[in-house]
């Protein structure tokens, strides 16, 4: 055979080879595509990226623990959980109070109510299934982070945003951001109160006074055992920097083995 010729040939053995390969790659291709597409619509989790690194270790019988009442010196400070043995920590401030230290809450000089931003620390035992008509119809809806989630989603006359999947400090859990839904009579409601959760079956010890008051919450899975961490306002005309403030303390809190 020719030169010519014998190139010819192998052009002819190396086009079904190299089509093959193209194929593959586009298939590959495609493959990785789908991979990398965002989660799905009906999937009510994503992923969030909002909390802050873990700070620095330190010695946890070097930090206070928060006050039960009154105002609070700028600081670090330890707030116990019911049920588990390590506490979390939480860095304030100057300028915020205390009230049973279950939460810390700071005024609006330009704003008529109390507490224009607060944290809410304490326990969230039950969820009121309607949160205007709660009397008879707070539920225990046990220790899970997602128990608590989905009891919040659930609820009547309230708005939940989608949960998101964080980790903070050393643990897992949960946020979304909670509010009203529609007009209410707030007033109307049992007792006056628009109960949202509460530590005890037949009193509300945690509701809004407001149409407009918004919470974003943390619901952390401690082994097993829950811890539920908010930060709210009382609207939206509270002063920005107050408000930003209020989310760095509540960026702040971490939950820390000290294993």
């Amino acid at each position: 055979m020719t030169p010519i010729e014998k190139a010819a040939q192998r052009s002819r053995h190396l086009l079904p080879l190299l089509t093959i390969a193209l194929i593959g790659c586009l298939g590959g291709c495609e493959y990785e595509s789908d991979d990398a597409s965002l989660p799905s619509a009906s999937s009510p989790m994503t992923e969030a990226r909002t909390v802050p690194p873990l700070p620095e270790s330190r010695d946890p019988r070097t930090v206070p623990p928060l006050p039960k009442s009154g105002d609070i010196d700028a600081g670090t400070y330890l707030v116990p959980v019911d049920g588990y043995k390590e506490p979390f920590e939480i860095t304030v401030p100057g300028g915020w109070s205390a009230l049973d230290g279950n939460s810390l809450g700071k005024d609006d000089p330009d704003h008529p109510a109390e507490w224009a931003v607060r944290l809410t620390l304490g326990s969230a035992f039950y969820v009121s299934m309607d949160a205007c008509h709660w009397r008879g119809a707070l539920a225990d809806v046990g220790p899970a982070d997602w128990a608590f989630t989905r009891a919040m989603a659930a609820q009547s006359s309230t708005a939940s945003t989608p949960p998101v999947k964080i980790m903070v400090g050393d643990y897992p859990g949960f946020e979304f951001d909670h509010s009203v839904e529609g007009d209410v009579d707030i007033p109307a409601c049992d007792s006056g109160k628009f109960c949202i959760h509460s530590e005890m079956m037949y009193h509300c010890t945690h509701w809004y006074s407001t149409q407009n008051e918004h919470e974003t919450y943390r619901v952390v899975d401690l082994e097993g055992r829950r811890a539920v961490v908010a930060v709210g306002y009382i609207d939206e005309s509270i002063n920005p920097e107050l408000i930003r403030e209020a989310r760095a303390v509540f960026d702040s809190i971490v939950f820390r083995s000290f294993k």
